[in-house]
C-alpha cells in the first residue's frame, strides 16, 4: 500500500509545473491535512519527499500524505491569498492556524436614501460602505459619537424614499425636537444637504481630517465676514471637535502618507503579526492577529501570511510596506522596506511595541484563566537559565540568623511549583556551632535536613538556593555532594549594599546568571530570598525574646509552662514577680508553688 501511494505521489510530482501555485495534501480518508504556497510548485512539493526533515512534525505529515492536488496561479501574491483562504475554509491539521476567529465591529454608511451610520459586525454586500474593522469597540463608539456630535444624522429605521416622504407617511420624532436630526422624514431637510454631511463623514472615517478642517475654517471665515456669527460659532465648534479627535491620534510624520507597517513576534507555538496603517502622517489603524504554529514554520512565511490577511481585511492598497525583515513573497505594485533609521524606523518600533504588548496581554490573560500556566512558565525559565536537566518542581532555600553567635537559628523555606509551601517550612536551632560562624551553621542545617530526608525516604528538592554568594554555595556543596553524595543543583542569591536581591549565582565555580529586573523570574527569586530571610529573622526574634524574658523562670523546678504564663500575664515581668509578696503569689498560684518560686528567686539573687 505504501509503495502504491509513493508511486502515485511521484507520478503527480513528475507532472508538476515550475510555476507559482498552491498545493494540497490529503490523508487516507481524503481529508485535506496541509495547504501550502510555492513560487515553484515542482521544486517545493518535491522537497517534502526527497529528504528526512529536522522537524518531527514535518516527517509525520509526510508519512500521512496519500494524495496531493495543486492549483496554478499567476503570481506569488495570488498564491498567498489563495493559501490563506483555503486554510480558513478547511482548517488543515498541520497548517499554521489563524486564531482570530471572532468578529470585529465596523462603521457602516448604509446604501439608502438619507443614509444611516451605525456599528455592525456583519458585512452585507448591498452597496453599503464599511470602515474598519476596529479592534477595540470603544474606539469605534468614540468615532461614532464624534460623527453624531458633528452632524445631525438620523438614527431611525424608516424607509425615507422620495415616494414615502411625498405621501407624508412619517412624523418627526424626539431626535428632531432635541435638534439631533433635521427631520428629513417630513421633508424639512433635502437629500442634497444631507449627502454633504455624508461626504464630510467619509473624510473623517478615511482619516482625511486635514482637508475637512481646512474646509471648516474657510466656511467659518466666510460666515464671519457675512456677520453670521451664530452660524460661524457652530462651524467653529465642529472644527474644535475634529481637532480634539485628531489630537488623540498618533502623529508620526507629516511626510509619510498611505503606508502599511508590519511587525512580528513569537512565543512558543504562537506567532503574532501587528499592522499599522499610516494616512496623512497619523496612525489611523492598529491591529494584531495571532497564528498557531504547527510545523515550526519560518517567520518569513508567517509574516507573509499575516500581511496578506491584514491587507485583505483592511482593503489596503498601500504601495509602501514597512517590515522588520523581508517576508517570503512579492506584492505587485508594492515595495517592502526594512528601515534602519529615521521616521520609518520609529514607525516600525511603534508596531513592534504593539505586537510585544499584545503578546504580554495574551499571556497575562491566559495565566489569569490558568494560574498553573504561569508556574510552569517560571519553572521552565529557571530550567533554561540554569541549564537544569529537569523542571525545578521543588526549590528549597536556606538562611541563618544570629547576633554575634547568640540564639543562632536557621530556616528553610520550600517552594513547590514556584509557589510557597508553608506547611513544609522548617526552623532549626543551631546545636553544634559556637560563636558567629555562618558557614558552619549552614553546613549543620543542610546536613540535618537532607540526612533526615534520606533516612525517611522523603522527597528531595530539584534545586537548592542559599541566601548568600560563593562561600555559602561551597559549604552547601561539600555537605550535599561530598558527604551525602547527592546530585542536587545549587544556586546562590546575592544582595547589593542596600540588602536587595541583585544577582543569581550558579555552577562551580559560580557564575552570575543575568536576570533582568522587573521580570516575573526575577520577582520569584526575590520572593524566595525575602521569604527565607523573613522566616529566619522571625524565628530568631521569637527565640531571643523568650530567652530574655523567661530565662530565670525556665530553670525553676516545679514551675511549669502554664504557671509561667500565668505569672507573666499577671505581673508582666520577672522584676515585678520578685517584688510580689508571698500572700499575693499564694493567692495566684497556691502556697506550695509560691514558696518554691520565692526560694528559687532568693537563691538566684544571692
Amino acid at each position: 500500500m505504501a509503495e502504491t501511494t509513493s508511486e502515485h505521489i511521484k507520478s503527480i510530482i513528475a507532472l508538476l509545473p515550475e510555476t507559482p501555485g498552491v498545493y494540497q495534501y490529503f490523508d487516507k480518508e481524503g481529508k485535506i491535512i496541509y495547504v501550502g504556497k510555492a513560487k515553484n510548485l515542482k521544486r517545493r512539493v518535491s522537497s517534502y519527499f526527497n529528504k528526512v526533515h529536522d522537524s518531527v512534525k514535518t516527517n509525520v505529515l509526510v508519512r500521512n500524505i496519500r494524495d496531493l492536488k495543486y492549483i496554478v496561479v499567476k503570481s506569488e501574491e495570488d498564491a498567498l491569498h489563495l493559501e490563506n483562504s483555503l486554510i480558513k475554509e478547511y482548517k488543515p491539521r498541520y497548517n499554521v492556524l489563524l486564531k482570530d476567529d471572532k468578529t470585529y465591529p465596523w462603521i457602516t454608511i448604509k446604501n439608502e436614501h438619507f443614509p444611516r451610520i451605525f456599528l455592525t459586525r456583519k458585512i452585507i454586500k448591498d452597496g453599503s460602505k464599511y470602515y474598519g474593522p476596529y479592534a477595540n469597540v470603544h474606539i469605534a463608539k468614540t468615532v461614532l459619537e464624534l460623527i453624531r456630535d458633528l452632524y445631525p444624522i438620523r438614527t431611525c429605521h424608516l424607509a425615507l424614499t422620495p415616494e414615502n416622504i411625498k405621501k407624508k407617511k412619517f412624523k418627526v420624532c424626539l431626535q428632531y425636537h432635541i435638534k439631533n436630526c433635521k427631520g428629513p422624514c417630513e421633508n424639512y431637510e433635502n437629500e442634497t444637504e444631507y449627502m454633504e454631511y455624508i461626504s464630510q463623514i467619509r473624510q473623517i472615517l478615511n482619516g482625511n481630517t486635514q482637508q475637512l478642517c481646512d474646509h471648516l475654517v474657510a466656511e467659518m471665515q466666510k460666515l464671519s465676514s457675512e456677520l453670521k456669527f451664530e452660524e460661524a460659532q457652530s462651524v467653529k465648534e465642529k472644527y474644535l471637535l475634529i481637532e480634539k479627535y485628531r489630537a488623540k491620534s498618533v502623529i508620526v510624520s507629516t511626510t509619510i502618507h498611505n503606508t502599511d507597517v508590519f511587525s512580528y513576534d513569537e512565543d512558543g507555538n504562537s506567532a503574532f503579526v501587528n499592522y499599522l496603517h499610516i494616512r496623512n502622517g497619523s496612525i489611523v489603524q492598529s491591529f494584531t492577529i495571532e497564528f498557531k504554529k504547527r510545523l515550526n514554520e519560518a517567520k518569513e512565511d508567517i509574516l507573509a501570511l499575516g500581511i496578506a490577511e491584514l491587507r485583505t481585511r483592511f482593503k489596503s492598497l498601500s504601495k509602501e510596506i514597512i517590515v522588520p525583515f523581508l517576508p517570503d513573497l512579492k506584492f505587485e505594485n508594492a515595495e517592502f522596506i526594512v528601515p534602519q533609521r529615521g521616521d520609518k524606523r520609529k514607525l516600525l518600533e511603534i508596531s513592534e511595541q504593539n505586537v510585544k504588548q499584545y503578546k504580554i496581554d495574551k499571556l497575562k490573560q491566559s495565566e489569569k484563566m490558568n494560574p498553573e500556566q504561569k508556574s510552569t512558565r517560571l519553572m521552565k525559565e529557571i530550567q533554561k537559565e540554569l541549564g537544569l536537566q529537569k523542571l525545578p518542581l521543588q526549590i528549597e532555600c536556606f538562611d541563618n540568623s544570629n547576633i554575634q553567635g547568640s540564639d543562632a537559628v536557621a530556616a528553610c523555606v520550600v517552594f513547590k511549583k514556584a509557589k510557597p509551601s508553608k506547611k513544609d517550612y522548617r526552623k532549626y536551632i543551631i546545636k553544634t556551632v559556637n560563636g558567629p560562624d555562618d558557614y558552619a551553621s549552614m553546613q549543620e542545617v543542610v546536613r540535618r535536613r537532607y540526612q533526615r530526608a534520606i533516612d525517611e525516604g522523603t522527597t528531595l528538592p530539584d534545586l537548592i538556593i542559599t541566601d548568600g554568594g560563593k562561600g555559602q554555595m561551597e559549604v552547601v556543596r561539600k555537605v550535599v555532594e561530598d558527604e551525602l553524595h547527592l546530585n542536587i543543583p545549587i544556586a546562590g542569591l546575592a544582595k547589593d549594599n542596600r540588602h536587595r536581591t541583585s544577582e543569581l549565582l550558579f555552577g562551580f565555580p559560580p557564575l552570575v546568571i543575568g536576570l533582568k529586573q522587573q521580570t516575573p523570574l526575577f520577582h520569584l527569586m526575590e520572593q524566595i530570598q525575602n521569604e527565607v530571610h523573613r522566616f529566619a529573622i522571625s524565628f530568631h526574634r521569637d527565640k531571643r525574646s523568650k530567652s530574655q524574658v523567661t530565662s530565670e523562670l525556665d530553670t525553676i523546678k516545679g514551675i511549669g509552662p502554664q504557671t509561667k504564663n500565668l505569672l507573666l500575664t499577671h505581673y508582666k515581668s520577672v522584676k515585678r514577680i520578685r517584688e510580689a509578696s508571698l500572700n499575693e503569689l499564694t493567692e495566684l498560684i497556691g502556697s506550695s508553688k509560691a514558696n518554691t518560686l520565692i526560694n528559687a528567686l532568693q537563691k538566684k539573687k544571692e
